[in-house]
């Protein structure tokens, strides 16, 4: 793959909480430059990723109830509307993670739909993110099935921020080969998003071996360089 096809299938990640407003700016630019398929944002963004990708090839993708998926259904829903007035093209959704590991999947379903619904409406597409370093292996198959079935457009594994407790202290796991084969299987049709942990172009290759279509990552810059032929060395970021 050319360095520009690897980049379509990067959703660029410019989310850390303290990110400046400058950063924001530059991280955004950098990616409409690269030629990305979006760049994720927080929500306080969304207006200005946007006005920066006007006219190009890269789009907006704001990121709802991000990182814990505890909002209610409404807050949600409400959030969802207003990124679309922003200028969103897409949208990154955190599935109720309590209401998962609780075994409510009621409330897991009316929550994917309150957010599906608006972006039926206007046609964008919705990923909705598991955060499967918390889940069991049935939990996950039963989100794909829910997804599955509402008809969101992506299932995407984590949202980087996904800390649980290590052997040294607290750490982030996400995407892995097994957990993009489990997602495949289970959600087609839906699509598959691998996130957390992709850091060089060989954790990137992998997941796209495994069935991902998208890739969210942070080490944007360090992967495309090297698929350009530059070091191989891991990036920073989610």
């Amino acid at each position: 793959m050319t360095s520009h096809e690897i980049a379509r299938l990067i959703d660029h990640a410019v989310l850390h909480p303290t990110l400046t407003r400058d950063e924001v700016r530059q991280g955004v630019i950098f990616a409409r430059e690269a030629g990305c398929a979006t760049v994720c944002v927080r929500p306080c963004d969304a207006a200005l990723a946007a006005e920066l990708l006007r006219g190009s090839q890269t789009g907006a993708c704001v990121v709802i109830g991000f990182p814990q998926g505890v909002n209610t259904s409404s807050v949600k829903a409400y959030e969802a509307q207003q990124a679309i007035r922003a200028g969103a093209a897409e949208l990154d959704m955190v599935v109720n993670i309590a209401a998962v590991v609780s075994g409510d999947w009621a409330s897991v379903k009316m929550d994917i739909e309150a957010v599906q619904e608006i972006c039926s409406r206007q046609s964008i597409p919705l990923k909705v993110i598991f955060e499967i370093d918390f889940l069991s292996e049935a939990q996950i198959i039963q989100c794909c099935r829910i997804c599955r079935d509402i008809g969101v457009a992506f299932v995407k594994t984590s949202t980087g921020f996904g800390y649980v407790r290590q052997e040294q202290g607290w750490g982030t796991g996400g995407a892995t080969v097994e957990a993009m084969r489990l997602l495949k299987e289970h959600a087609a049709p839906c699509e598959v998003k691998a996130s957390g942990g992709v850091r060089t172009l060989a954790d990137l290759m992998a997941m796209v071996d495994a069935g991902a279509t998208r890739i969210g990552c942070g080490a944007t810059e360090a992967i495309l360089a090297e698929a350009a032929g530059g070091e191989a060395k891991p990036g920073e970021g989610y």
